[in-house]
């Protein structure tokens, strides 16, 4: 059975729930008398400039506490659970599902499906709504939670049932009616699975999403991604060069149209489309300020133009760099674009670079992000890999230095005896780490210390 409340995890110092002696271990109960659902209920209550706390202290006595602050004054409080709530999984089985493709024996997070609205708005995932109520969309319009990201993937009700194998998916269509009308802004998702939602019906939901325009700020389509883990599933075929072409010129025949009417492009194929296609990527101009950036919709561009500006700036020399560079298939035409543009002001600066094939999950899934430790063990082991290696942040679980496969990067460094450099995702730091400029990560003997790379090289030291 749930606890009654939410239990506090630690208190600022100095704020005003160390003056009131509230302690990590209490449990906050209700404020102004009501009972406290989730993160966005305290916030929404924490605002005002009189409140009423409801805290029961580890030893089971009550405190009711009357605090007098500025309003949107924080009472610096930090709790177990970051969303105050248990996270709500999805209850569809979708035919383009990517944890249904992953296999068996991964850690057990991986195979949780959330769909839940309130990550939405807190970290950008996208949901379906389908499982919210009337209540959830009412709290959204309440608390003006936006932008709300919406996996739509059809906008015929029928097709978006079949899609989420839920006979529900097609009414929850309306609660993006419901939302338009309370003011709320969205962002919009189609994953194109080939002959089902393309088409005619890609046409059908581009255009009726676009009456809810501009609280439907932006759509953006990027292609289903298919594992060689995909028995018993849904028979679902990979776009090939073809298709991708017919895509974009469908897409932005309806960018031109709806940019002649609004002063916006609105709909955007993710960047996967056009190295299928084997085309150019659209100017900075088409992605209206990267609006769907995270969705991997003008990642490839904008790094591009961040790097050009960041070499522009740069005071080139004769420094020289041996290093090696692995990322996944999507990127690697651009990455090794831009190593090779780095020498026209550092001539002696070589990257090695490697593209990555995903043996684990299968060679159709491109992104770096899905590369795991045990493909980079075996596809650079032996290579030359120079001074140090370079890797996209994306590579790492967030926050730790652990790959998806649970291979550690320490594990990585030492059987391969090379260490390695994380590198951000901006322009910048791709120069940056390319021309050993910044910080670099150096295993020593399993404890990391961060060193400057072109100085330590200059005085002859590692890397």
């Amino acid at each position: 059975m749930k606890t009654k409340g939410h239990v506090v995890k630690d208190v600022k110092a100095g704020s005003i729930a160390e003056e009131l002696e509230i302690e990590a271990g209490d449990i906050l109960l209700k404020i102004n008398g009501q009972d406290i659902e989730d993160i966005f209920d305290y916030q929404f209550f924490e605002e005002d400039e009189y409140l009423e706390i409801l805290i029961r202290k580890e030893n089971g006595e009550e405190w009711e506490l009357e605090v007098e602050k500025d309003y949107d004054e924080s009472l610096g409080i930090e709790f177990e659970n970051g969303l105050m709530d248990d996270y709500r999984s999805c209850h569809n089985k979708c035919i383009f599902c990517f944890i249904d493709q992953m296999p068996p024996g991964m850690r057990e997070t991986l195979y949780f499906k959330d769909d839940d609205s309130r990550l939405s708005f807190l970290q950008g995932n996208y949901v379906t709504l389908t499982n919210m109520k009337e209540k959830d969309i009412n709290r959204i319009i309440r608390y003006n939670l936006g932008p709300i990201n919406i996996s739509v993937q059809a906008m015929n009700p029928e097709l978006r049932c079949k899609m989420l194998n839920n006979r529900f998916a097609g009414d929850a269509l309306k609660n993006i009616k419901t939302l338009y009308e309370g003011g709320i802004e969205m962002n919009g998702q189609v994953v194109l699975c080939k002959g089902i939602n393309d088409g005619k019906e890609l046409d059908r939901t581009i255009r009726e999403l676009l009456e809810y325009y501009p609280y439907m700020k932006s759509l953006s389509v990027v292609p289903s991604g298919l594992t060689k883990y995909r028995e018993n599933l849904f028979p679902l075929k990979p776009f090939e060069k073809e298709d991708a072409c017919i895509v974009i010129d469908q897409i932005e025949k309806w960018q031109k149209e709806i940019y002649e009417k609004h002063g916006q492009h609105f709909v955007q194929a993710s960047d996967e489309w056009y190295i299928l296609a084997e085309r150019d990527f659209p100017e900075e101009e088409r992605y209206d300020g990267y609006i769907q950036l995270e969705n991997g919709v003008g990642m490839m561009r904008l790094l591009e133009t961040e790097f050009e500006e960041a070499l522009e700036k740069a005071e080139g020399d004769d420094r020289v760099i041996e290093a090696s560079l692995a990322t996944g298939v999507l990127a690697y035409p651009m990455i090794k674009k831009l190593c090779e543009r780095t020498k026209t002001k550092f001539p002696n600066v070589n990257i090695e670079c490697y593209c990555i094939k995903n043996e684990f999950f299968g060679e159709s899934i491109t992104v770096s992000g899905l590369i795991t430790g045990g493909d980079l063990i075996k596809q650079l082991t032996g290579k030359k890999l120079g001074n140090y290696l370079l890797l996209p942040c994306n590579i790492l679980r967030s926050g730790e230095d652990v790959f998806l496969d649970d291979v550690k990067l320490c594990e990585l460094e030492n059987t391969l005896q090379v260490p390695v450099n994380i590198v951000e995702s901006s322009g910048k730091a791709f120069l940056d780490s390319v021309t050993g400029n910044g910080k670099m990560r150096i295993n020593d003997n399993g404890n990391f210390v961060y060193i400057d790379v072109y100085n330590r090289h200059k005085d002859g030291g590692r890397g």
